[in-house]
């Protein structure tokens, strides 16, 4: 298993999911390629697009995958005999298995039914245990992602089930953790949620096309109308004759991904019915009354801060200011090898603004502390531009616990707020004071009765965890 974040001060969010039916058989590859440009930041390490025409030899996939971004890789020339009315569409970030051109997704299945293509958003728990009854059994696995064990046990229960749709709902009765499934069968779309709906899944509709997204800012970036979310638990199968349900997995316990709201969705989407935008408004808001300080400016570190810090300025009456410079051309996954090479990469993605800052005490709001590399440097670089004065605020508690579900938090050691005290960790990145949003009203930036797990600042895991 490799972590990316090893070697950065980052978290990382897994994969974003994209497919589309067009039951009047129109072609979906440039509404495919748009709508996953709009979820790269949920994954820039590689990419893919499937496709099938339901109206032609039945099974025949084509395909455009790689390493790489949307732009880089689903070009033109490479996308030029892609043609098809149903497609299935991923981006990923590595949080299981290795960063290589075999474990890009969707993957392509060909079985006694025929295809089956599956892209993934999550992380499952019991992976090696499934994954071993499945070898010796005789399966033979071509990468090594949890997305393969999925589709390995769907084409099992396919064999001795009426539909893929039965297929797909009775291997999620033995997946343990947390996905959202996009399914593309010869003839259907399907969209899957874990019971306890850790990252989001919705569905869109434009003209004729349904569509399944990870976030409601797919959908507006192809002009879709969003119709709902997949519910926790629900199986949703889409053909020529519209949508179906089956709801028998749904429960009333559920744990969405607090990250989501706070760092990993795009500010313009809403999970679940709850404004990502109106969520980072609040918890800067609640920063300002549980930590408030006097200071001169609010500033708010790229991009998921800078809500946070507009309610952080609204609710203390500070002005808010745009200290920082991002250069968008470098992906959030940009990364360097080695130690050495490590503060340039801040420097080379932000730039501090000494108009801004110069002379004056600085708010720095920021949307998580993971090892206090990053944070460092941020603070130095206020600082050399001649800030007097530089609080920082979190509009997260302070990391704990590794995740289970797909969100890359490092193990113990590697958190500093594991073994250092907050004014310790003030000291270690040279903030004048420090400040995180309280864990009793972490729940009050999407609404406590919405259900979220907070494990990775708890420990409280919904399921049982690997020993």
């Amino acid at each position: 298993m490799e972590y990316d974040s090893l070697i950065t001060d980052e978290m990382h969010e897994e994969c974003g999911v994209f497919g589309v039916y067009d039951t009047e058989g129109n072609d979906v590859v440039s509404t495919m390629y748009y709508g996953l440009f709009a979820l790269q930041h949920r994954g820039q390490e590689s990419c893919g697009i499937a496709v099938s025409d339901t109206n032609g030899p039945k099974g025949k996939v084509m395909s455009c995958k790689g390493m790489g971004l949307i732009s880089e890789v689903c070009t033109e020339e490479n996308m030029e005999n892609l043609r098809g009315d149903i497609g299935v569409g991923h981006v990923r970030y590595s949080r299981t298995g290795e960063n290589s051109i075999h474990n890009t997704q969707p993957l392509v299945l060909n079985y006694v039914k025929g295809t089956l293509c599956i892209a993934q958003n999550g992380c499952i728990i019991n992976t090696d245990k499934l994954r071993e009854e499945l070898e010796y059994t005789g399966a033979i696995f071509q990468t090594t992602i949890d997305t393969e064990v999925i589709a390995y046990h769907i084409a099992r229960e396919r064999l001795k089930s009426k539909t893929v749709e039965e297929a797909v709902t009775k291997a999620m009765k033995k997946l343990v953790g947390a996905y959202s499934l996009v399914i593309m069968s010869p003839r259907k779309l399907i969209g899957a949620r874990d019971s306890f709906g850790f990252h989001p899944l919705c569905i869109g509709k434009k003209d004729s096309s349904y569509i399944l997204a990870s976030e409601t800012a797919a959908l507006n970036a192809v002009d879709a109308e969003f119709i709902r979310d997949v519910l926790p638990g629900e199986v949703v199968m889409i053909d020529k004759n519209g949508i179906h349900s089956d709801t028998s997995l749904c429960t009333n316990k559920h744990a969405r991904c607090i990250f989501e709201y706070i760092y990993f969705a795009r500010p313009d989407s809403h999970i679940d019915g709850v404004s990502v935008y109106n969520s980072r408004i609040m918890a800067g808001r609640i920063l300002a009354q549980t930590h408030p300080v006097d200071a001169d400016v609010v500033v708010g570190v790229p991009d998921s801060g800078n809500a946070a810090a507009l309610g952080y300025a609204m609710e203390s009456g500070i002005p808010l200011g745009m200290a920082f410079v991002k250069n968008s051309y470098v992906g959030r996954t940009f990364i360097k090898p080695k130690q050495a090479a490590r503060a340039s990469s801040v420097r080379i993605k932000l730039n501090v603004l000494p108009e801004v800052v110069e002379g004056k005490r600085v708010v720095m709001i920021d949307d998580s502390i993971v090892r206090g590399t990053t944070s460092a440097k941020i603070v130095k670089m206020l600082k050399k531009a001649g800030a007097t004065e530089v609080h920082v605020r979190i509009s997260s508690s302070p990391f704990l616990y590794p995740c289970y579900y797909g969100v890359d938090v490092p193990t113990g050691d590697q958190l500093i707020a594991k073994n250092n005290t907050i004014e310790q960790i003030r000291d270690m990145i040279g903030a004048d004071s420090l400040g995180y949003l309280e864990l009793d009203r972490i729940g009050d930036i999407i609404g406590k009765d919405m259900g979220y797990c907070d494990a990775c600042f708890t420990g409280n895991y919904p399921t049982e965890i690997p020993s």
